[in-house]
């Protein structure tokens, strides 16, 4: 197994154990496998563990298995605050307490402000205290490191990155992903910092290996280098030396083995030219259902009227790649659900970004097809009440009872 320092020099490991889908046995979560699972990932150097407070089940399951064996000792563990949930400071020692009694410890290694997606989330949480709170815990021991996960688009992003000291940031990356959210840019400036990021979705949820077209998968075949789909997903993400961590949501004892093997034989600029056209001509497959050819290069950003130009075509692209729903649900979760919301519909058919365009998109023609298609009725009603819940005043002077 490679390992990869964070700020204070500690080794982690470059592949991460995601928990959040862990094996089921009927309704719950299958305990004894789980436990196989995690024991072989351990064994074979695997010493960063994701999980969060609302993950059906998997902090109470990770806490009952690391219990056994002194397995705690072996590993970091990394939770996350459901700060969606919190309007006060009472919230955050009520939430906090919680997850420690879950997870059977007095302590949590890295804890993430978990799914932020705009800085007026962090915003909120420093407004009931967070930033004292955490320095408080700090100070116990009862944190060691704090960090946060992140949704949004990468103007956001580097807003929160630049606000605190963060000790660790999480984002979504992939080879397909690379100018999405935070994206590359993000990465880099992080990496910049000084700042560790831990890498989640780098299959996007499974899509990668399990929804690959089968020109891309004739395309990885005929390459000749004899790598799955995930093994060339993170082999793209390890040669990045900004890379700390890249989390794997493993479910089965194969999926630990092949992930465990990669982690150990991938190395920072072992990817050749040739594996990099690979990829982009598996990126390039994957496209080919796009109903606008954007590349993300941000030539048309920033939009005078806060329209996420890339954003929306992204999602818009993703209803065909994947499914309506998984478009729309995107388009809601990194465009809709930001303090300032930057829907295709605030479009005043200026042209400024169409100036600026290297593909000559009619970028003010899509971008109204787009928002028909990724916010019908039943949308729009559902982004406003989640808007009007989490953009809800907080109560800064509330202690604990």
């Amino acid at each position: 197994m490679q390992y990869r320092g964070d700020k204070n020099g500690t080794r982690l490991s470059v592949l991460g154990f995601g928990c959040m889908r862990f094996p089921q046995k009927g309704r719950s979560i299958d305990i004894e496998e789980t436990a196989r699972e995690i024991r072989e990932a351990i064994d074979a150097g695997v010493n960063y563990f994701d999980t969060a407070y609302i993950y059906g089940g998997s902090e109470a399951a990770l806490g009952e298995i690391l219990a056994r064996d002194g397995l705690r000792e072996k590993v970091y563990l990394a939770t996350k605050l459901p700060q969606y949930l919190v309007g006060s400071r009472a919230a955050l020692d009520r939430y906090f307490d919680e997850q420690l009694s879950r997870l059977r410890t007095d302590h949590i290694d890295y804890y993430l402000m978990h799914h932020l997606t705009d800085v007026a989330m962090w915003e909120k949480l420093k407004a009931v205290g967070a930033v004292e709170w955490i320095e408080e815990k700090k100070k116990s021991g009862a944190i060691r490191n704090v960090g946060f996960s992140y949704h949004g688009g990468t103007d956001g992003f580097l807003k929160i990155l630049n606000d605190y000291d963060w000790d660790i940031c999480q984002i979504q990356y992939n080879y397909f992903d690379e100018y999405a959210q935070a994206g590359v840019d993000g990465l880099k400036a992080a990496a910049q910092k000084g700042v560790p990021v831990v890498i989640m979705e780098p299959l996007r949820g499974g899509k990668l290996v399990n929804m690959l077209p089968e020109r891309a998968k004739e395309i990885m075949r005929e390459s000749g280098r004899g790598w799955s789909p995930a093994e060339w997903s993170f082999r793209w993400l390890y040669d990045q030396p900004e890379v700390t961590v890249v989390l794997s949501g493993m479910n089965s004892q194969e999926m630990v083995r092949e992930n465990c093997r990669t982690a150990d034989e991938a190395r920072v600029g072992t990817l050749t030219q040739a594996d990099r056209e690979v990829l982009k001509r598996v990126t390039d497959a994957i496209r080919a259902s796009d109903r606008v050819g954007c590349t993300g290069c941000r030539y048309c950003m920033p939009c005078p009227k806060g329209v996420d130009i890339p954003g929306a075509f992204r999602c818009y692209n993703a209803m065909f790649i994947e499914s309506p729903h998984q478009g729309r649900f995107q388009y809601a979760q990194t465009v809709g659900l930001t303090k300032e919301p930057a829907f295709a519909s605030q479009c005043i058919r200026c042209g400024k970004c169409e100036k600026h365009c290297p593909q000559q998109i009619p970028i003010r023609e899509k971008l109204k097809e787009a928002d028909r298609a990724l916010r019908p009725l039943p949308y729009r009603i559902g982004i406003n009440i989640v808007r009007r819940f989490m953009f809800r005043k907080t109560k800064k002077t509330e202690q604990p009872s």
